[in-house]
């Protein structure tokens, strides 16, 4: 115990709070260095869920006893890295989530001893729009989505019918092209007996018209397909030439622009030919007559009219015979008949235009020099691109390559080296937990180098000594003055009355002047040893003040 309070004595208390204090935040940091690498990574398991998806999750996960957090309002959930396909896939055997939409599971739910038929007709309804909306939702551009159905019921004996429509609202992120749209029109009337595209209202969530929903075939819908159609083609073309030139030239070393002119009219043409120089016999009738007649004494019989009949009074009438031939040959004319239908859409022009970047070389220095590529190479890459669009110089189309440096020259990798990385892709989640174990690291060391170290050195070092006094000091004439102010004879012992008094009685004055300078002499050399090592002399106040107690 007195080595102890010793020990603490000699440090002080306000040192010894300083090192406590310090030693529980350096404990405390390094705790939380150990929680921190024990806690699991979390990653979100759903996002943009509703409040009662969330519910039933959170159910769930506490079942199974899997750790999680929420952000957000609730609609995401956060769980470890590790577990997400598994967890995703048990919810998704029990139906989670729903997206707050109910499917064809509503039919499981209820039972259906005793339901009426109204109510059948709207568990139908419902079930078909939460599967729709379900099937829209997973599209990569749709947050969400709620589908309304009208699905009008035939009346018995009434001969008019309601078409079905259908509207939807949707969450999306950024914005939706005209081919999304309509693939979500076709979507939704290919899943409804009767419906058409055209019947179906899409609306986003910011309240902006993407489908009117009405059977519009004016010009404007015209138009808008025109449109549509030409920009598809220009893109379709536009990314087969940059591919090409991509394994050329380099990734990002060409740009392509196409503008194409399409022929929309639709025309169908009949043409009926006939070659008289292809006649064919169809059929031929040919008919041979013989005609005979005779008169007798100018009567005019039955019997003398009959062929071959002879009377009695023959020879005194005329007798006249003939024949006839008929002959009806018919001919067929060989005839052509051929109709043609253009389609709209057919191409009617073609302009391409494209740039491509030079080559770069090093110089030696670290430097990267720019250098044109050569009139052969441009030719060959006309070939190419000609050949890849198709071109026809009877159409007027015009295919144009121009060599030109760019604004942003794009890296290049050394050659042998691969520019996919490799071992250096990260993803953005490896990238934030190697920033954080760096800036705990560099913690770390700043705790240890700047406050710890410091403070063991500091308490690990040993008490200076005190500064010894001088024990006397030299009187002249073989006496000396100790540290209590006692005149001492040269063997050391005290100095009797009449010795002082002769001894101040010899010349006095200049022994005074002498020990005047002396100590003058002594309190400067204290002082300089004071100003030298303060600390030391206080250590030796404080040495006097605990003596003196």
């Amino acid at each position: 115990m007195e080595s102890l309070t010793t020990l603490i004595n000699r440090i002080g208390l306000p040192r010894i709070a300083a090192m406590a204090t310090v030693a529980v935040l350096i404990m405390g940091f390094f705790v939380f260095l150990m929680v921190r690498a024990q806690t699991p990574n979390l990653s979100p398991l759903y996002s943009g869920l509703s409040l009662e998806d969330s519910s039933a999750i959170i159910s769930q996960l506490e079942t199974s006893n899997v750790p999680y957090e929420l952000r957000g309002d609730g609609d995401t959930i956060l769980v470890p890295r590790d577990q997400i396909t598994t967890l995703r896939m048990n919810l998704a055997g029990k139906g989670l989530p729903t997206r707050g939409q109910v499917g064809y599971e509503i039919f499981d739910q209820q039972s259906t001893l005793g339901a009426t038929s109204f109510v059948q007709n709207i568990n139908n309804v419902r079930a078909l729009e939460g599967e729709l909306a379900r099937t829209i939702s997973s599209l990569s551009r749709i947050k969400g989505a709620r589908v309304h159905l009208v699905l009008p019921e035939r009346e018995l004996f009434r001969r008019e019918r309601k078409d079905p429509s259908a509207s939807i609202v949707l969450s999306v992120r950024g914005g939706l092209s005209t081919g999304e749209i309509r693939a979500i029109q076709h979507l939704v009337a290919s899943a409804i007996e009767g419906l058409s595209p055209q019947r179906v209202s899409i609306v986003d969530d910011a309240g902006n018209l993407l489908a009117s929903g009405t059977e519009d075939t004016g010009l404007g819908a015209m138009a808008g397909q025109a449109d549509e159609r030409i920009l598809a083609f220009e893109n379709r073309l536009r990314t087969r030439v940059e591919d090409m030139l991509a394994n050329v030239v380099g990734a990002g070393r060409a740009r392509v622009e196409i503008s194409a002119e399409l022929d929309f009219n639709r025309s169908t043409v009949t043409e009926e030919t006939f070659n008289p120089d292809g006649q064919v016999v169809r059929s031929t009738q040919t008919r041979e007559a013989q005609n005979q007649s005779g008169a007798a004494a100018g009567q005019v019989t039955v019997a003398n009219e009959l062929p071959g009949a002879s009377g009695n009074g023959a020879s005194n009438g005329s007798t006249e015979q003939g024949n006839s031939t008929e002959e009806v040959v018919n001919y067929e004319i060989s005839k052509k008949t051929q109709t043609a239908v253009t389609e709209a859409g057919a191409l009617k022009r073609l302009s391409v235009a494209v740039v491509v970047d030079g080559t770069y070389a090093d110089d030696g220095a670290g430097n990267m020099t720019y250098t044109p590529r050569s009139a052969d190479q441009i030719n060959q890459i006309l070939t190419l691109v000609r050949s890849a669009v198709g071109y026809s110089a009877d159409r007027g189309d015009n295919v144009e390559v121009v060599n030109m440096q760019f604004a942003e020259r794009p890296e290049l990798a050394p050659p042998g080296t691969d520019q996919a990385g490799g071992l250096l892709d990260f993803t953005r989640d490896d990238l934030m937990s190697g920033a954080e174990m760096a800036v705990t690291l560099l913690i770390a060391l700043a705790l240890m180098f700047f406050v710890l170290r410091p403070l063991l050195k500091r308490v690990m070092s040993p008490e200076p000594e005190p500064l010894a006094l001088p024990a006397a000091v030299e009187l002249g004439q073989g006496t000396t003055l100790d540290a209590e102010g006692n005149v001492l004879t040269s063997t050391g012992e005290p100095m009797s009355e009449a010795a002082r008094a002769a001894l101040a009685n010899h010349d006095w004055i200049e022994d005074a002047k002498a020990l005047g300078e002396q100590q003058l002499q002594q309190l400067k050399s204290v002082g300089a040893l004071v100003e030298e090592n303060p600390k030391q002399a206080a250590l030796i106040v404080r040495g006097w003040l605990s003596n003196a107690a």
